[in-house]
């Protein structure tokens, strides 16, 4: 298993449970439907660019198996992108971590 694997699997060990109401959430960009299975290049080719961008690093921590303390294995860098959609619809919020779109949720 390559390092930035290692990196996304232990990260993902660490966020909590997605919801399942919110598994499989799409939303329309004018004539398209759009959901995570894209990538973040062919969502914004789609949607065009996110009302407002968020990004930050976190740090993705892993169990020494020695010592049972927690160490820093690498980071990880989550994006959440928003899309406002107009007054009629609620705003969708992409979540995006090391490139790969994990959530599209409805704002609430």
């Amino acid at each position: 298993m390559n390092a930035r694997a290692f990196r996304t699997i232990a990260l993902l060990a660490l966020l909590p449970a997605a919801d399942p109401a919110h598994a499989d959430e799409t939303f329309r960009c004018g004539k398209w439907i759009v959901n995570s299975s894209l990538t973040p290049a062919q969502l914004a080719e789609k949607c065009g660019p996110p009302t407002s961008h968020d990004s930050r690093t976190e740090d993705v921590l892993v169990r020494n198996r020695n010592t049972g303390l927690m160490m820093k294995a690498g980071e990880s860098l989550i994006e959440t992108w928003t899309y406002d959609r107009g007054p009629q619809a609620a705003a969708m919020v992409v979540t995006i971590v090391d490139g790969v779109i994990k959530s599209i949720d409805r704002q609430k």
